[in-house]
């Protein structure tokens, strides 16, 4: 079949990467020919002596495996190359498909050392041959592949691979899973690139079609996350036909035909009948694909996608749809980061009455996020951060330095926990927060997420020994699924202080209060406020006027999606991880923030404030005021 232009783009991308040296990921559609390409990718820069060493890595290694018994049959019996390359292609055939003879074959009395293994090829060691002793080895992209590396004959010391092919580099299963999904990009960010060695720089070529939204295929073709791979998607159908009443009376000629006759012959008549028609405005990437039943490749890939049409999205045109309910509603981070109210970080807009913090306890940091509020719930982000701070602006808690353990070396983690708690509470429930219109506003609730295992206790702890104890409370945020019991089911005890989906109760272990609230709730809760257009009622904002700035924060606030379940006559947005998304953190932290609010007597007006009736805690206080409220606290 004659290439398309798409092919004949990615031929002259492998060739700029296998020649010049970089990194290239491009997605093509299922049966575009991308394990072919891959091989033939291997066995040119072999032969024509451009690389020495070249890894094909495989989704699992059995796929692997079958792609280089494909390479070995081209090598025996592909009389092309056997006219062409005969000092690299004779030796194999002499061998007559029996590998054992490898040891012992000579040539002008030296040993060609042939390798013919299961996982590897070593071709003949043959003098003046550009391919001599060249080596291709594969492996599974989860299986071992760090530390590679092979002695030429005559040469002293071991080298590395300096080509990698990764063909199709995951499953139907891998893809669907979000921890198998990052096991992936980070194996292939890792012990893939860095096959080649210190101070050296590997080629990459990876051919791949997208599965699942956020699966590796689509992260590491993302440019935004990893420029470094170059991405490019290529579909089937780059324009689709235009005459859409047309195509509906195609679509019911071919179900009948398939019902009546198991074929599409009817569908097809029909089609070369009104061919032109039908194709209008349609552009096709590869004109000479279809199958013998059909007239044309327009017609081939409009089949596909009465099929099955999440599949044709994905699997042909690379651009798969949402498979969850609310994915279209689901905000994207470009959407949050210019919702920008021009406030400079840390000052208060002149609306907010309430100032609440939320920090999220981690291993390695503490993540942190200030919020303003007004009475009916609209809000502002005046300060995000961690503990300790990054000197990046960009980062993930994975890669991030210094954490704690770096700053306090000589103490346990609780130690470091309780003292980094210490640090960032003090420095920012100390602080007056300066409102627009000069007022001085002070946090009113601080909490702190008491859910990380081994640190609840320190948490409890600090909380109660701080010199913020009046304002701190431990915060456990719960997830509560459609068949769970719903906060407003939960028995109430005596000394409970409820609200919308949260309540505050002393334990009876601990004597300090605690807040438990409906994480679920609360997250779509705060992604309703940031869906709110800027000017708007119950509408949340972030700090300054540079949408960029906000890159991470935004990622963290899009790294969930929910799905809605139903349940005990209810439905419910049950909150799960994407899965190419590493970090939440300061969504956690915002939603607490606004748990916070609530405690606080912010309420939206068609919601309601369910509570006790205990007035709203002030918003400008006195050195007196502050001082008595706080014997209360520790009273209560």
């Amino acid at each position: 079949m004659p290439w398309s232009n798409d092919h004949l783009k990615v031929i002259a991308r492998i060739e700029q990467a296998v020649l010049h040296g970089g990194l290239f990921a491009l997605a093509m559609p299922r049966g575009a020919g991308k394990t072919s390409q891959a091989e033939t990718a291997c066995l040119w820069a072999m032969l024509y002596g451009h690389r020495a060493f070249v890894v094909l890595i495989g989704a699992t290694e059995t796929a692997a495996l079958e792609t280089l018994s494909s390479i070995k049959t081209e090598l025996e019996d592909n009389e092309l190359l056997l006219e062409d390359f005969p000092e690299a292609t004779y030796p194999i055939h002499c061998l007559n498909g029996i590998s054992n003879r490898c040891k012992g074959q000579l040539c002008n009395g030296k040993r060609t050392r042939i390798s013919w293994t299961a996982k590897e090829i070593v071709l003949p060691t043959i003098k003046g041959s550009f391919a001599s002793a060249a080596i291709i080895r594969v492996a599974g992209i989860t299986g071992r592949i760090r530390g590679m590396k092979f002695k030429r004959p005559g040469e002293g010391k071991p080298v590395r691979p300096t080509l990698v092919v990764i063909d199709d580099p995951q499953t139907t299963e891998s893809a669907n899973s979000y921890e198998q999904t990052r096991k992936r990009v980070r194996i292939l960010a890792g012990d893939v690139l860095g096959l080649a060695g210190p101070g050296e720089k590997i080629s990459g070529i990876m051919p791949c079609t997208v599965i699942h939204p956020g699966d590796m295929s689509d992260q590491i073709l993302n440019r935004q996350k990893h420029p470094d791979w170059n991405g490019e998607r290529t579909k089937m159908i780059y324009k689709f036909p235009s005459n859409e009443k047309l195509w509906e009376k195609y679509t019911e000629i071919r179900a009948d035909s398939l019902r009546e006759h198991g074929d599409l012959r009817d569908a097809t008549k029909f089609y070369r009948k009104h061919q032109e028609e039908l194709e209008e405005g349609a552009e096709i990437a590869w004109e000479a694909r279809f199958n013998h039943d059909e007239v044309s490749a327009i017609q081939h890939a409009m089949n596909l996608k009465l099929q099955d049409e999440l599949a044709f999205w994905s699997e042909y045109q690379n651009e798969p749809l949402p498979e969850y309910e609310g994915e279209d509603e689901m905000l994207k981070a470009d959407e949050i980061r210019v919702k920008l109210n021009g406030v400079p970080s840390g000052d208060v807009p002149t609306e907010c009455g309430h100032v609440t913090m939320y920090i999220d306890v981690q291993k390695k940091l503490l993540f942190y996020v200030v919020a303003a509020w007004t009475d009916n719930f609209s809000g502002s982000v005046i300060d995000y951060g961690t503990y300790p701070e990054q000197q990046r602006r960009i980062f993930t808690l994975r890669d991030a330095r210094p954490a704690l353990s770096d700053i306090m070396p000589n103490l346990s983690f609780e130690a470091a926990l309780y003292k980094g708690l210490d640090f960032l509470v003090n420095k920012s429930c100390a602080k007056e927060w300066t409102r627009m219109d000069g007022a001085v506003l002070k946090i009113g609730r601080c909490m702190i997420d008491a859910n990380w295992g081994i640190s609840t206790d320190v948490i409890y702890q600090f909380c109660r020994q701080s010199s913020h104890s009046g304002i701190l409370l431990p915060g456990h945020g719960r997830y509560v699924g459609a068949s769970s019991m719903s906060f407003a089911g939960n028995k109430r005890r005596p000394g409970d202080r409820r609200g919308l989906n949260w309540y505050m109760r002393k334990g009876e272990k601990r004597s300090i209060r605690h807040v438990a609230y409906d994480a679920n709730f609360w997250k779509s809760f705060v992604h309703s406020r940031l869906k709110v257009p800027i000017g708007d009622k119950g509408c949340l904002t972030l700090f300054g006027n540079q949408p960029e700035f906000h890159r991470n924060f935004s990622e963290h606030l899009t790294a969930e999606f929910f799905v809605k379940t139903q349940g005990r006559g209810r439905t419910v947005d049950e909150w799960k991880m994407r899965p190419e998304a590493s970090d939440n953190h300061w969504f956690d932290c915002l939603t607490g923030c606004a748990v916070g609010a609530s405690i606080l007597g912010a309420t939206l007006p068609e919601i309601g404030q369910i509570g006790s009736g205990r007035k709203k805690d002030p918003i400008c206080l006195s050195e007196l005021q502050k001082q008595r409220r706080a014997e209360r606290m520790r009273g209560l």
